[in-house]
């Protein structure tokens, strides 16, 4: 069973990885986007953490649910919108439970991620996060493992295509060649998952 402590590890994980990784989401972001992804998750991820420690919600739901908040108020761009509504429906789908089953995870987990699917207007192929979310989600069911490969392997496939949807959309075939960065720090997001288990 995963209960409150779980998802405060799994946020506090994240925001240690995106941290180490603020500089390559960076780089990424430079050819395609604003350049400016890295900083602004550090920035968000960040009070994402004190805000738990402050605040100490204890159900799962109500952890995500102010994380996602918090990322809303603190991170510019769409990734702000996007991870605060991935995280906020995540957490609304958990209810009020004290601890939820892996099974019960995976299921709101996909309802987060088809909330930022209809928030976005993206679908898997369009060089976006959700590159990254579908396939974790997919494989959840087999295991936390399982489902960071997953989300590592869709941000890399996201390099040969063309984007679709957002920023690097209007770059047209300028943006082949280049991983996105929503899908690698999705994959972050994902693989941060697993050191919460095993801590």
């Amino acid at each position: 069973m995963l209960d409150a402590e779980f998802f405060r590890r799994w946020m506090t994980a994240t925001a240690v990885s995106v941290d180490r990784e603020a500089e390559r989401l960076t780089a990424l972001d430079s050819p395609i986007g604003d350049a400016d992804h890295g900083s602004n998750l550090q920035r968000g991820f960040t009070a994402v953490v004190t805000s738990l420690e402050k605040e100490a919600p204890d159900t799962p739901g109500a952890v995500l649910t102010l994380a996602g908040r918090r990322l809303i108020s603190t991170v510019g761009g769409a990734s702000g919108p996007l991870y605060g509504t991935l995280l906020r429906r995540t957490g609304k789908a958990l209810g009020d439970a004290t601890e939820v089953t892996e099974e019960q995870f995976t299921d709101a987990l996909r309802a987060g991620v088809d909330a930022v699917m209809a928030l976005g207007g993206a679908a898997p192929g369009d060089k976006t996060m959700i590159d990254a979310l579908v396939p974790a989600v997919d494989a959840l069911a087999e295991s936390f493992a399982a489902a960071k490969t997953a989300a590592e392997e869709g941000a890399v496939a996201t390099t040969p295509l063309q984007a679709r949807k957002g920023r690097a959309s209007y770059l047209g075939e300028r943006s082949i060649g280049h991983q996105d960065p929503g899908a690698t720090s999705s994959s972050l997001l994902i693989a941060a998952l697993v050191e919460a288990r095993d801590e």
